[in-house]
């Protein structure tokens, strides 16, 4: 026998802490997991160094105070502030490219004198937001001339990152506003069209591509041609995941890692000490939290109410996806190296800030939900 879920019984099922503070339990529970899982490993990545750790967990702190604070908006607010903010982070972009600071060889950064930041990280939400923003009083699925506006606004800030030059970004963030456009019912026959478009654009794309990524494509496919140069970091991440057999070396065991053969250890590529000192079981829980994290996302997404939101959140929960997936692929030498961290436990800080905001508008989405009439 089943008993179903009046309001009466809804509101009262809504009535805990969670609420009240318009955060979602099961997905708050696995991004702490998830979050206290990278503070072990980074540990073990940083050669033992404390204090290293204690700095990441002032900026966890930071990104989960961000994201509470986002999670108090309601969607409704969220929406009307999407264009203002898809304006301002152009307008930073822009200036940006006019006299943004140089560092690493990439003009990326913007100095406003009372803080540093890459704006590049706003797009990472301002897209999908805008293009959801744009469709969301729209038919759906969206005509040919709809299509064409939410290229552009996609296409606009992508170029203007991967101008910088950050293609990893911009790519994540072209697939964000992607992942719109495929949930407000993009056709398969505009996709494979699409599909086939960027296939023959390729060579195109690799004439204007810088040396380094020219580069990183052809390590990629063979990554044994300069083992000692280009082709090290990639050998040297595969050997170390390969060493962790089932079970692991374990903490801080890892040779690869301690040993300071593996470069870029507490960063781009942590995901191999994970895979070193825990094996392929740590590896195994890593992507089973990532999976669960995708999981409440996807539900979040199914219970919104409305085209924004439901848009939105399942763009939110997709791109997170393509996240891990990238950063794990581009480590085993499954995908070209992009320079995309992994989520929550590589050692970073304007990422993880953007990347927690975007789960406090999950969580609006979720608690600002109207309880309809039984």
């Amino acid at each position: 026998m089943s008993i179903a879920l009046t309001p009466h019984h809804e509101d009262a099922s809504r009535s805990g802490w969670q609420y009240r503070l318009h955060l979602d339990a099961p997905l708050l529970f696995s991004l702490i997991t998830v979050s206290a899982l990278g503070l072990i490993v980074l540990y073990s990545a940083g050669g033992g160094d404390l204090a290293l750790v204690e700095r990441q967990l002032v900026r966890l702190g930071i990104a989960f105070t961000g994201m509470l604070l986002v999670a108090q908006l309601s969607p409704g607010v969220l929406q009307r502030l999407t264009p203002w903010l898809f304006v301002l982070g152009v307008l930073f972009l822009l200036a940006v490219l006019i006299g943004g600071e140089i560092s690493g060889g990439a003009q990326r950064w913007l100095n406003l004198y009372f803080v540093r930041f890459q704006p590049s990280e706003i797009m990472k939400l301002a897209v999908p937001m805008m293009v959801a923003w744009y469709l969301a009083d729209t038919r759906l699925p969206p005509n040919r001339w709809q299509l064409l506006a939410s290229a552009t606004l996609i296409a606009v800030p992508m170029l203007m990152i991967a101008k910088q030059p950050d293609l990893g970004t911009a790519l994540l963030i072209a697939s964000s506003g992607f992942f719109v456009l495929f949930l407000a019912g993009l056709q398969w026959r505009l996709l494979a069209f699409f599909s086939v478009l960027l296939a023959a654009a390729a060579p195109l794309l690799w004439h204007f591509m810088h040396d380094y990524q020219r580069q990183r494509v052809i390590t990629f496919l063979s990554p044994e041609s300069d083992p000692l140069g280009s082709g090290y970091h990639i050998i040297q991440s595969k050997i170390a995941i390969g060493s962790g057999g089932l079970l692991g070396k374990g903490w801080m065991n890892g040779t690869q890692s301690q040993l300071n053969f593996l470069p870029e250890r507490s960063t781009d590529f942590i995901f191999a000490v994970l895979g070193e000192e825990f094996g392929f079981f740590g590896i195994l829980t890593l992507f089973a939290l990532y999976t669960t994290i995708v999981v409440r996302g996807i539900m979040i997404t199914i219970q919104a109410q409305d085209t924004y939101t439901r848009l939105l959140a399942g763009s939110l929960s997709m791109t997170f996806c393509v996240y891990f997936i990238v950063n794990t692929g581009m480590v085993t030498g499954l995908l070209p190296v992009v320079g995309l961290p992994l989520p929550m436990i590589s050692y970073g800080g304007t990422s993880i800030v953007t990347l927690m905001a975007g789960f406090g508008i999950l969580m609006s989405i979720q608690t600002h939900r109207k309880l309809l009439p039984a």
